[in-house]
């Protein structure tokens, strides 16, 4: 049996609560071929679900040939952002399966650090992952805003459109509200 080489992971309370989470999660040998607007809509389904149900939202995600990246925050101190990935990765991977493809093993995270957090730091992070697919060349510089595989997700808000002029303020004040009130109270 070959040994599989996990990486390590920060103690379970970095994952709780507010926390915010750069996930990068990688097709197993960085398989291609799978990405197709038919499984964006699967995969929007997937990631709503999960935000439903382990209460978080997605500012961004972005699917690549080989990988793809989501931005994920906690919105209530019961969320578990560990939890959510074992079942994001379970119902990805049944999806995924059926085309001939999955995951690799274990996803790739980073926990957002305080100072991470802060407005300009969090837009930069943002961007950085919806930049990703210019420095692949799937686009031309600065049309990261055109590209179809990438969006948000936040409970309750199908509207909400990433990279829209009023996007960060409408987002804001979305967050504060889900964070008081919950994803069952609606305004």
């Amino acid at each position: 049996m070959q040994k599989r080489d996990h990486l390590r992971r920060l103690p379970a309370e970095y994952y709780r609560g507010n926390a915010i989470i750069h996930w990068n999660l990688t097709i197993l040998n960085r398989k291609q071929g799978w990405l197709s607007a038919v499984f964006l809509y699967r995969f929007r389904e997937l990631l709503t679900h999960t935000a439903f149900r382990y209460e978080l939202a997605c500012p961004i995600f972005c699917l690549m040939p080989d990988h793809f990246h989501m931005l994920w925050m906690g919105l209530s101190e019961t969320c578990d952002q560990l939890l959510a990935m074992k079942h994001f990765r379970k119902t990805t991977n049944d999806s995924l399966r059926r085309l001939g493809y999955e995951l690799q093993d274990q996803a790739y995270d980073h926990v957002l650090q305080d100072e991470e957090k802060k407005e300009i730091a969090l837009r930069e992070v943002v961007e950085y992952i919806a930049r990703n697919p210019e420095r692949a060349g799937l686009i031309q510089p600065d049309e990261f805003a055109s590209y179809k595989f990438s969006g948000c997700i936040v409970p309750g808000y199908p509207e909400l459109r990433l990279f829209e002029p009023e996007f960060w303020g409408k987002f804001d004040r979305i967050i504060t509200f889900l964070r008081n009130a919950g994803l069952t109270r609606h305004p």
